[in-house]
């Protein structure tokens, strides 16, 4: 089969889903709040259930990451998910009353479109199908070339447990044909109300590209700033814990770490017996080269993998005990690749006396690539924790916690999501964590609370006299001399 008959089978396996899910949509939307309710709650039974073989096969087919955290992130993606928005209401009236004079009703958007990333395949579909149902929309579900066996799986445990609880046949929808054409016929399709893109940058763009309305999220290089008054061996503990963990496949995972020059070597003692590897300077050239193109561009065959796995890779030796690897570095910016965001187990290490300069090395990791994301603190110090909260270009600011668990809202009291939005600095509509509010519209019923004034009743005043119109001649006069105004210009 050619590449042409493949992306002619994925768009047309688009056009039928899409059609189907807005078919079984449209039947969706008269569902009550029990009715929905139960259908949510037997899907995140059933996916938790199959948490384990689902975190298994995304590691297996992708090669990224960790099966046990992999495991971990299902079991949020699917019960912690639905606990955080099984009491939302998303059906009929929501909020106010006739003695308000605004009465709010849910209103569904309808087929959402969910791109899928290769990173946390299984748990993004579980969360994304989720917030999709509980809305009453239909989703299709467009999974990453390297994951679409696993993500299918999940998808369909999820499908046959809603239908089993009431919900109609293909709402819920997962591509099997992957192209890149497929995933844009999909994106563009008449039925689709809403683009949901988690996953690289380019990805990102396309749903952004389609004219309609699109929830993307890139990358986060997000820097972690350890004051002089942290708990440095809470912060060692969680920092190595929090790249470790899934090989650093999750967007919100710390990059770099910015250590007050009084505390730094202490920090580092800890982290190294956390196991923290700090590579040499040869050790981390090999590692320039292989984790990034000469172009900036990511290997991808270092992503979400060991530091022992990316010793090999890069030709270097590392001990059997290294949970990840960290470069001390001194430059942010494209003349130093380990400055971007990794989606591995390589950490960067900067140094800056005080927090004013800690401020100031952070502001150029977010600058550089990481606009709008997160960013992790680690003080006990009011006035950084409050600085940087206040003054920094994200819209996540973790304090004295994991980066990995708390920007997607685990161990914090963020709304739990998968998918974290930049903010219009980083080129999305928004800079919450993305939840079922996100996939529903609002209709307002307002009753009037004062009377219009007086002068909204009055006759118009029309002007007296005859209007005056230049004759078509003095018109074309008029435009020529303009016309040659500006030549003469």
């Amino acid at each position: 089969m050619t590449q042409y008959d493949k992306d002619l089978r994925s768009m047309q396996e688009a056009r039928h889903m899409a059609e189907r899910a807005y078919q079984a949509q449209q039947t969706w939307a008269n569902a009550t709040q029990q009715e929905v309710d139960g259908v949510c709650a037997a899907m995140a039974q059933a996916a938790f259930s199959a948490s384990e073989r689902l975190g298994r096969m995304a590691a297996e087919e992708t090669g990224f990451g960790v099966p046990e955290h992999k495991k971990l992130k299902n079991q949020f993606g699917s019960k912690y998910i639905w606990e955080s928005i099984k009491d939302i209401k998303t059906v009929g009236i929501i909020r106010g009353s006739r003695e308000s004079g605004l009465i709010e009703v849910a209103w569904p958007m309808g087929v959402i479109a969910a791109l899928i990333p290769s990173t946390n395949p299984t748990s993004t579909v579980m969360n994304k199908v989720l917030m999709a149902v509980k809305a009453r929309d239909g989703i299709v579900i467009a999974p990453h070339p390297t994951a679409v066996n696993c993500s299918q799986a999940t998808a369909k445990i999820m499908a046959d447990a809603a239908v089993e609880a009431g919900a109609p046949p293909d709402l819920i929808n997962c591509l099997t044909h992957i192209s890149l054409p497929g995933t844009q016929e999909l994106m563009a399709h008449k039925r689709v109300a809403l683009i949901l893109a988690t996953g690289g940058s380019a990805m990102v763009r396309a749903a952004h590209s389609q004219g309609k309305p699109a929830y993307g999220v890139g990358p986060g290089n997000v820097p972690v700033y350890v004051d002089r008054s942290a708990d440095l061996e809470k912060a060692a503990k969680y920092i190595v814990g929090s790249k470790a963990f899934d090989y650093s496949t999750i967007c919100a995972t710390e990059q770099s770490v910015v250590a007050d020059k009084p505390i730094a070597a202490r920090l580092k003692e800890l982290m190294q017996s956390q196991g923290a590897y700090f590579v040499n300077e040869a050790q981390t050239e090999a590692l320039r080269k292989t984790l990034f193109h000469p172009d900036g561009s990511m290997n991808v065959a270092s992503v979400g993998k060991s530091p022992q796995y990316l010793a090999a890779l890069a030709g270097i030796r590392v001990p059997g005990q290294a949970r990840i690897l960290v470069a001390s570095l001194n430059k942010v910016g494209r003349e130093e690749p380990l400055s971007r965001e990794k989606l591995t187990t390589v950490l960067g290490w900067y140094e800056a006396d005080g927090w004013e300069a800690g401020c100031e090395r952070c502001l150029e990791l977010i600058a550089f690539g990481g606009r709008g994301h997160s960013l992790i603190i680690h003080a006990t110090a009011e006035r950084p924790i409050m600085a940087f909260g206040l003054e920094k270009p994200v819209f996540r600011m973790g304090v004295n916690t994991m980066g990995t668990l708390g920007m997607i809202g685990m161990t914090t009291n963020i709304m739990p999501s998968l998918t974290l939005g930049p903010g219009g600095i980083g080129g999305a509509i928004t800079g919450d964590n993305v939840n079922v509010h996100h996939l529903y519209n609002v209709k307002r019923i307002a009753y009037e609370t004062q009377r219009p004034p007086e002068e909204a009743f009055r006759a118009s005043t029309v002007p007296t006299g005859p209007v005056y119109a230049p004759p078509p001649d003095e018109i074309e006069g008029i435009v020529r001399e303009i016309v040659n105004e500006v030549i003469r210009a």
